[in-house]
This record gives C-alpha cells, sequence and structure tokens, in this order.
C-alpha cells in the first residue's frame, strides 16, 4: 500500500464505544468483544507499505493492529499482497474480502464500508540537530533537499512545491542516513516511525531534530465490501475490539512502543496510555500521540453533553477542561498526575515487547 500521502480516528465512535465499555465494567479495562457465532475468514488483500503492510517477519503496524482486533472480534484473516495499482480494481470486483489499511476515498465509498479510523499518518519534517524544521509546507523548502521514499505517492504535499529539491531514496532508512551525512537537508517522515526511532535509539535525541507540524495528515481504516455478508456487523465488531485495545497495552504492543496518548473519556484531552503496569519512576520523556489534537476536537465535537458528562475520573468527578492537565490511564484507572500512581506501579519497565514478527520499525546507524 504505497499511496503515502494517496493514503499514509479510530475517533468519536470508538472512544464512546472504550468510554461505554469502561462505564459498563466499573474501572475495568474494556473487556474484549465475544467471539462471532459464526467462525468467518476474511481473505484481505493490501500492497507493501513498510512499516505499516508488511509480511511476516518485517514491519507491520497496520497489519499487526487490524488482525489482533479482528481475532478479538471473533473473526480469522488473513492478507495477500497485489502489485501497486492493482489493489482498489480487485476490491470493486470482489476478488478480496476488503483491506486492513486504506485511506478513505470518495471512488472506494461506493462498494467497501470503512471502520472508524484506528491510525494517523502524519509526516514530519526531520534534520540534523540544530536546522530550522518550522516549515508549515513543504513549498517553504525553497532550494533545500528533501528525501522522500520513491515509489511512494506524496500527492499535492509534493506536486505543489516546485521550487523544493526532492530527492527519492529506496527506504526511510537510506534517506535518514543520506541526511546524517549531508547529501540532503530533510526527510520527510512519519510521525509514529520518528517516535519509534526516539525510543529505542537513544542517539537520535542528540543528532536529529523534527518538526512539530504536519506536513501532511490522513487517518487509517479497516474496510470490507458491503455486498460481504454481515459487512456492517464485521465493522461494528471491529470497532469495539479497536476500543478494547487502547487501554490494555494491545495497541502500544502493536505500535511497539512503551508510551501513547488518546482521549480515551471523550472530553478532548489526551490521557498517556502505558504498555504494561510497570511504568519506571518518572513519567514518560516521549510518548506518541495517535491523533493529532484537530483530529481530537473534531471527534469530540461529535460527543454529546450527556455523554461526556458521565466521563469517570480517578476522584469520581469529572475534570474541567485544562490544556495544562497531564493524565494517565493505567489499567483501567484514571489518574490526575503521576504522584497519584500507586507507588508499587512506579519501578522498573517491563521491557517492551516488539510485536508483528518482531521486527524492529527503522534502526539507523548513527
Amino acid at each position: 500500500m504505497r499511496n503515502l500521502v494517496a493514503r499514509v480516528g479510530w475517533l468519536a465512535g470508538v472512544l464512546l464505544l472504550a468510554l461505554t465499555a469502561t462505564l459498563a465494567c466499573g474501572s475495568s479495562v474494556p473487556a474484549p468483544a465475544a467471539p462471532a457465532v459464526q467462525k468467518t475468514k476474511l481473505r484481505l488483500a493490501s500492497t507493501k507499505w513498510l512499516p505499516f503492510t508488511g509480511a511476516e517477519g518485517e514491519p507491520r503496524v497496520a497489519l499487526s493492529l487490524t488482525e489482533s482486533a479482528l481475532k478479538r472480534a471473533g473473526y480469522e484473516s488473513s492478507t495477500d499482497f497485489v502489485a501497486d495499482g492493482e489493489l482498489t480494481p480487485k476490491l470493486e470486483n470482489a476478488e478480496y474480502d476488503g483491506s486492513a489499511a486504506l485511506w478513505r476515498s470518495e471512488e472506494r465509498e461506493h462498494y467497501l464500508l470503512y471502520s472508524k479510523a484506528y491510525l494517523e499518518n502524519r509526516l514530519v519534517l526531520v534534520a540534523r540537530k540544530g536546522t530550522d524544521v518550522s516549515a508549515s509546507s513543504l513549498s517553504e523548502l525553497k532550494g533545500k533537499r528533501v528525501a522522500l521514499v520513491d515509489g511512494y505517492a506524496y500527492g499535492e504535499a509534493v506536486d505543489s512545491a516546485k521550487e523544493t529539491r526532492f530527492v527519492r531514496g529506496a527506504s526511510a532508512r537510506e534517506n535518514l542516513q543520506a541526511l546524517l551525512t549531508g547529501k540532503v537537508d530533510y526527510v520527510l517522515l512519519d510521525e509514529l516511525v520518528v517516535s519509534y526511532l526516539f525510543e529505542h535509539q537513544k542517539e537520535a535525541t542528540a543528532r536529529l531534530e523534527v518538526g512539530k507540524a504536519p506536513l501532511v495528515k490522513r487517518t487509517l481504516h479497516f474496510a470490507v465490501r458491503k455486498g460481504l455478508p454481515d459487512a456492517q456487523r464485521v465493522i461494528d465488531r471491529f470497532n469495539d475490539a479497536i476500543a478494547g485495545m487502547v487501554g490494555d497495552g494491545t495497541y502500544n504492543k502493536a505500535l511497539q512502543l512503551t508510551w501513547i496518548r488518546a482521549d480515551v473519556d471523550g472530553d478532548g484531552q489526551e490521557e498517556l496510555i502505558p504498555q504494561g503496569n510497570q511504568l519506571g519512576a518518572a513519567p514518560p520523556e516521549h510518548s506518541y500521540a495517535l491523533f493529532s489534537p484537530a483530529t481530537v476536537a473534531a471527534a469530540t465535537a461529535t460527543v454529546s453533553p450527556a455523554t461526556a458528562a458521565a466521563a469517570p475520573t480517578a476522584g469520581g468527578s469529572r475534570i474541567e477542561s485544562n490544556p495544562n492537565r497531564v493524565r494517565f490511564f493505567i489499567d483501567g484507572r484514571f489518574y490526575d498526575t503521576w504522584q497519584e500512581v500507586p507507588e508499587k506501579l512506579r519501578g522498573e519497565p517491563e521491557p517492551n515487547v516488539v510485536a508483528g514478527g518482531k521486527t524492529p520499525l527503522l534502526t539507523v546507524d548513527f
């Protein structure tokens, strides 16, 4: 699936599902969906798009997430990889039941049902330490050498930057090596991969500068054919399963990250969520936001006042919106401050479990 910017959430509806499950179960993590009554195996298709879709043993974040969610929802699945340009016609001709990782398109809306977005792709500028990364569009980088991955369709963001010098590399790793050796000035990279790099390779902090504003932003979805029996039920159960995965650490494992940020209770502000329940002696220096503030705000606008008022808090009363608040969601419970987290949890962190074939998303020779 190489349309990195023609394609490379889980939000309002899924946030509400997670909240509803939490309220129904007290302080526990949302329970996994019950198995489907009738066993169904879904035949899915995708193009290869590392690190989001790949074969077993390759980086495959999106497939790890969707396969875990479908299994939790009671469905088996398998994914075949097709050549670039073949995915849309094969889905339209009903050669497959759907796809694990798609950007929404008006053309495919006619014959596909989409899940709530379960991931958001945000492409940011990466440069050598000390470089200005404040550009809000690629067109601002006139005359600069910006590395892109060969074969990815970046769309309007690249097409409109006529005076920027784009350099195509074989992979994100190759592009970062070119950056470190001074062959290019910038690399355009997915924020998830950047977060992974900063968590797993400590040299990244000393060597790299990362832009705060994404230059491209799109949400990622699971989709099935409308003609598939019980298609809507498959989508609904998938949405339920994704909601439950956020609070129990499954999401972190698939992303290969220790800490993520998500708006668990639908109040428009994110909570910090760990992979396990051994958290370390201090709050995390780095965490990955599943969705950008604008996406969270748009989703929150659809939450009803009655549901928002019911959002649980550690002390039993609702916390008012506070832009400076740092809140934690650990093992199904909310904590307003790090000091409120039980001391028994603030010990040595558990090893970060790598999912999806135990293959690193990215390694760089610093």
